[in-house]
């Protein structure tokens, strides 16, 4: 078909020649904008409904807490803020309830490595107290700092003399009398190698004092090998591979799953997603090895976290489905609540009524 013109005139009454689109190009065009909607959407449409199908379905009995839950502490604990009243009043929290752990913010460590004693002026204190207020509690240090995975700026795995600085820092900390090491650095990539040198020589000195070592563990790949595409289109590939997931575990004592920051809108998709992520956990952490699922005891509202979709109530419900459908008589389980300073009522009953009663 030949190209239509239309001729204008303009005020001085020369011609003017306008080009209307063919109406070829313009189904062309629709056809075009139509395939990259579905491109997009299905794939989309695709993951949501086997989300929500994975949050079908009764927890089976028995999938409660075994005991060996814990919860992340922020610094205030040891740098002078609390009191003895604090802790009477965590005992009494405690009581109950499946909380074995609790990771106090000790850090961050320095880049290099190191941890100065003036980071945690009040540890002693704060374990003597503990263990009188509430005996049978471990209180772990939890140790963390950014890596420059991602950024000029941070903690270099890389490096011998930074790793072996974070293994001094380590054994200083447990001097001070922390009942464990508890890691978080992060963005931590799948298959670092670094990192899994870090964690054989760690458990060596956490071994030979009867101490657990524990990390913080990112998300498993939802779909295999996300995390390499996640990383070549963004820079960031936020989840670990099944294979690495599993590395990890097997050097430690104590693995705790990030369990959200997940971008899910909807909480049956969230719950979907918290089960299908204690399946694959379970999968690969060995069964001397105690794994635990995280809960969002904090509220935000951003696209990497919705508030209203990321509930305790949904987080519980998909850790029990996983748990369920995985390998339900698991002893060594249990969960992870961040953070204190964050948690509301409605957070603690949640937790007490859905996983401890």
């Amino acid at each position: 078909m030949s190209e239509v013109r239309d001729i204008q005139v303009d005020g001085d009454g020369e011609a003017e020649e306008a080009s209307a689109p063919q109406p070829g190009r313009r189904r062309r065009l629709r056809r075009g904008l139509i395939a990259l909607a579905l491109v997009v959407l299905l794939p989309l449409l695709t993951v949501a409904v086997a989300l929500r199908l994975n949050y079908a379905g009764d927890p089976a009995d028995g999938t409660r807490t075994r005991g060996k839950d814990a919860i992340w502490l922020g610094h205030a604990w040891v740098d002078g803020r609390r009191t003895d009243a604090d802790v009477t009043a965590l005992a009494r929290r405690l009581r109950n309830t499946g909380i074995r752990d609790l990771y106090v913010h000790a850090g961050p460590l320095e880049h290099d490595g190191t941890l100065p004693g003036s980071a945690y002026p009040k540890a002693a204190w704060l374990i003597g107290a503990v263990h009188k207020a509430a005996p049978g509690i471990r209180v772990q240090a939890w140790l963390g700092d950014k890596l420059a995975t991602e950024s000029p700026d941070g903690l270099r795995l890389t490096e011998m003399d930074t790793r072996a600085a974070v293994v001094r820092s380590t054994r200083r900390i447990l001097d001070a009398g922390f009942d464990g090491a508890h890691f978080d650095l992060e963005p931590l990539h799948s298959g670092d190698e670094d990192y899994l040198d870090l964690l054989d020589t760690l458990h060596q000195v956490t071994r030979a004092r009867g101490v657990p070592l524990s990390v913080a563990a990112h998300q498993i790949d939802p779909l295999p090998a996300l995390h390499s595409v996640a990383g070549t289109l963004t820079g960031h590939p936020k989840w670990w591979s099944q294979a690495y997931f599993g590395q990890v575990a097997r050097r430690v004592d104590q693995i705790a799953v990030m369990s959200y920051d997940t971008a899910t809108p909807l909480e049956s998709l969230y719950g979907g997603y918290v089960a299908q992520q204690t399946s694959l956990a379970l999968e690969v952490t060995p069964d001397s090895t105690d794994l635990l699922m995280g809960l969002p005891f904090y509220r935000e509202d951003n696209f990497a976290h919705w508030s209203f979709a990321e509930t305790v109530p949904a987080a519980v419900r998909g850790v029990r489905l996983g748990l369920s459908r995985t390998d339900a008589d698991r002893a060594n389980f249990g969960v992870a609540l961040y953070v204190d300073f964050a948690a509301t009522e409605a957070d603690w009953t949640a937790y007490e009524k859905d996983w401890v009663h």
